[in-house]
């Protein structure tokens, strides 16, 4: 059996440990117990891309604002089927993330992030949004495994009737927030509709050839 190596960690700022994971030609970014992304699933996060570019078909000069690099598979797709003369805005909180993306993972990272279009902020993503009224066409969020602070308290927030509302405001009339899940969430759905937007469900699967665990996205539009 291949074994796993540890290649290196990094502490989330009000959080907790990640570390990153190599078994053979695949990476994971783990934290505690918990496997945030795996390099061989990577449908569901492409999805979030792809499914708001089908939302936002027609906008000229959109501005995408996405919320976690990760392994940077939504940015990698997003790059693909945003107009081009889009602009995405990727705020990475954890600065060795982009370290990882850089080094280790570089052959998977496949130069998205030297794309003249994407504008990387070292950044909270809340704080993207509250700064922002009307300067977004889309915002995604997958910077936890669902709708709860699980990499860190603070992303609580994001996901609030005060998160919703700020996240409202940030985006342009018709634009899009798009919310990645691990797993369904009734009284996020609750909560998102109530705060205004007209909400899409979609049920979607980890993996890019349609197999894998089902995941969930919310597509609010405002």
């Amino acid at each position: 059996m291949i074994p796993l190596e540890h290649l290196a960690s990094a502490q989330v700022p009000g959080g907790e440990e990640l570390r990153l994971m190599r078994r053979g030609a695949d990476f994971m970014i783990v934290l505690d117990r918990n496997e945030l992304m795996n390099s061989r699933m990577s449908g569901s996060e492409e999805a979030l891309a792809e499914m708001t570019a089908e939302r936002l078909e027609g906008r000229a000069k959109q501005h995408w604002l996405i919320g976690g690099y990760g392994m940077g598979f939504t940015l990698r797709k997003a790059l693909a089927v945003a107009p081009p003369d889009a602009r995405l805005t990727v705020a990475e909180l954890v600065p060795e993330i982009v370290e990882w993306a850089r080094g280790p993972m570089a052959e998977l990272t496949a130069g998205c992030l030297d794309d003249r279009r994407v504008d990387l902020q070292h950044k909270d993503v809340a704080l993207a949004i509250a700064g922002a009224r009307g300067t977004y066409d889309a915002i995604l969020l997958d910077v936890d495994n669902g709708p709860d602070g699980l990499v860190r308290a603070d992303n609580n927030r994001l996901y609030t009737r005060e998160g919703l509302a700020a996240a409202r405001a940030a985006l342009k009339p018709g634009g899009v927030l798009a919310v990645w899940s691990a797993g369904p969430d009734p009284a996020f759905a609750s909560r998102i509709r109530k705060a205004g937007f007209v909400v899409d469900e979609v049920v979607v699967r980890a993996r890019s050839n349609g197999k894998g665990p089902r995941h969930v996205i919310w597509f609010g539009v405002r």
